[in-house]
């Protein structure tokens, strides 16, 4: 018999496909900027502008590209 495991507990829960690799390189800079001491949004936007991850569409990160990416993606 299968253990049990509540929904809850899994931490991709809401996820409905895997990340694309774009999505994963991203998420890595987030992680490092936030490593570095990064807090604010401004910091979160500088430190992505310094990295070699762009927008979709590309160009620069901005406070607006960056929320609004982050709604698109459900985060």
């Amino acid at each position: 018999m299968s253990r049990y495991q509540y929904p809850y507990l899994s931490a991709h829960q809401t996820r409905e496909a895997e990340p694309t690799a774009w999505q994963m390189e991203l998420a890595a800079a987030i992680e490092g900027i936030f490593a570095k001491g990064g807090q604010s949004l401004d910091e979160l936007i500088a430190g992505l502008n310094g990295s070699r991850v762009r927008p979709p569409g590309g160009g620069d990160w901005t406070a607006e590209k960056y929320t609004a990416l982050m709604r698109e993606l459900g985060a």
